[in-house]
């Protein structure tokens, strides 16, 4: 039997969020045609992920791949998907649930946020802020830091990691880091999967700091994402037919 892809979102009490996350599950499933494929959320949005895992071991299923539907490996990827998904093993004798790696920085996703910046007007004197959600965690803000080194690289244009919560700099201490530097007009990258509260706090800052600023979309709405979703469960599949070859 094929193990289910369970792709797991953050969820959110904007129900633009959940939505976008059951259009990319829709795309993964018309992507991987024979994989039983289900969207399911750590907190705020329903289906919760124990309650899907639960049904599939109902059903008769007894490995399952979880895919988090994260940009960086933090607190939810690190200790509270773990803990969930370690609450339905112990209660469902047999069930091996494979956690595939996050969505991380990923080639592919690096370049649809690129992409979105395409659409930016090109004025002279601008800035490219990269916004993520940020965290206590500081390696997973590291890797927001090291894209926007990157970016900086590749456009000839001075970028900044900037933070929606938990870490700085935020868009204020970001956006000031860039006039330093010379930036008269902003252009704010979405390290974001979905639209949701603190993509829109960074809007509204970012309009705050230049009301002409371009804010990139999130990144989930382009095929490219599900692909490397895909891609996340392959490797995990692997890696559970070695261990149990």
């Amino acid at each position: 039997m094929t193990p289910p892809l369970v792709a797991v979102a953050h969820g959110s009490r904007d129900p633009r969020s959940a939505a976008t996350v059951r259009a990319l599950v829709d795309v993964v499933r018309a992507q991987a045609p024979g994989v039983p494929v289900h969207e399911s959320f750590l907190d705020l949005s329903e289906p919760r992920v124990t309650d899907v895992l639960r049904e599939l071991y109902t059903a008769g299923h007894r490995t399952a791949v979880v895919v988090p539907l994260l940009l960086g490996s933090a607190f939810h990827a690190r200790v509270d998907l773990p803990a969930l998904i370690e609450e339905v093993v112990s209660a469902c004798p047999g069930f091996v649930v494979r956690t595939a790696e996050v969505l991380g920085a990923d080639p592919a996703l690096e370049a649809v946020a690129l992409d979105r910046l395409a659409a930016a007007p090109r004025r002279r004197g601008t800035g490219v802020l990269v916004s993520a959600v940020g965290s206590s965690n500081a390696a997973a803000n590291a890797v927001v830091a090291a894209l926007a080194a990157r970016w900086e690289a590749r456009l000839g244009l001075p970028v900044s990691e900037t933070f929606a919560s938990a870490a700085q700099p935020d868009i204020p201490a970001a956006a000031a880091r860039l006039r330093a530097r010379g930036a008269r007009h902003l252009i704010v990258a979405s390290w974001f999967l979905a639209p949701g509260l603190l993509p829109d706090r960074i809007a509204r800052l970012a309009r705050e700091a230049d009301p002409r600023a371009f804010v990139a979309a999130p990144l989930a709405d382009d095929p490219r994402v599900a692909d490397v979703v895909i891609s996340r469960y392959a490797a995990a599949v692997s890696a559970l037919l070695r261990q149990y070859a």
